[in-house]
């Protein structure tokens, strides 16, 4: 049988999704849980994407297979009570062979919430991202309107990514601002290794007046990720969706799950 999951998490204390040998991730921890309600049975579950180390979800989905026969209420709350507080399943479904996490998924949604104010937040410390000035947010949404469409974003890529192609389709890059918290709202066929967080840093670059629409233009021509601005901060990162067919019959992934982020 074929499960499907839906799972949100505080990457603060994980060293992301993917499986380690030290065993710390969401991954490894959902692993163990699972196994444990399907009888100290091994599960392997696969995900619609990878989030790194500090990254959050309001809204991963993976799925995994399994001789089990339990009720579905078993894979959430039963697997809850095993969990750390910083990881909640939301859903399970049964899901058919065909369903695949990863390769049947059409889109992936993510939100970087930014704070500007000339002092950090502690209580919004590794919930948000932060920088110490306002912010040009006209200017910022200018430059953003230039990387919609498919491209090449290798100046937006990780040197360890592995993804076959660099080319992506962004379909989705809006920046809202409310007082003095600045979200940016991205969607995308699929997204590169820190390819939302490189591109949040570049945009903050526009924002503070070190580069401008046409230097966004002039970047992601170079495709080159040595003349981009650094890496910003893993803390305001969100995976917020997952877009699937219809066909498969899963809750609305392609929204934060239970969450209305801000």
């Amino acid at each position: 049988m074929r499960i499907a999951l839906g799972i949100e998490y505080d990457g603060r204390a994980f060293a992301g999704w993917q499986s380690q040998p030290h065993g710390n991730t969401v991954q490894d921890i959902l692993n163990r849980a699972l196994g444990q309600i399907a009888g100290n049975r091994e599960v392997a579950t696969v995900a619609a994407g990878r989030t790194d180390a500090g990254v959050h979800a309001a809204m991963q989905v993976a799925h995994f297979d399994t001789e089990a026969s339990r009720p579905l209420n078993a894979w959430v709350r039963g697997v809850n009570a095993l969990l750390p507080p910083e990881i909640a399943v939301v859903w399970a479904r049964e899901a058919g062979d065909d369903f695949h996490a990863r390769f049947s998924a059409f889109s992936r949604s993510y939100s970087y919430f930014l704070l500007t104010h000339p002092v950090r937040s502690c209580l919004l410390a590794g919930k948000v991202g932060w920088y110490h000035q306002a912010l040009d947010v006209a200017a910022m949404r200018k430059a953003a309107a230039c990387l919609l469409g498919r491209h090449d974003f290798s100046s937006f890529r990780a040197s360890e990514c592995q993804a076959k192609s660099p080319v992506k389709d962004l379909q989705r890059l809006d920046i809202v601002e409310d007082g003095g918290l600045i979200r940016f709202d991205l969607m995308a066929d699929a997204f590169l290794h820190h390819m939302v967080r490189n591109l949040v840093g570049a945009l903050l670059y526009v924002g503070k007046g070190a580069m401008d629409a046409a230097g966004m233009q002039a970047l992601l021509a170079a495709r080159d990720r040595t003349c981009a601005p650094p890496t910003f901060m893993p803390d305001g990162l969100y995976l917020t969706g997952v877009g699937y067919p219809e066909a498969f019959g899963l809750p609305s992934c392609c929204e934060a799950g239970r969450l209305k982020l801000r």
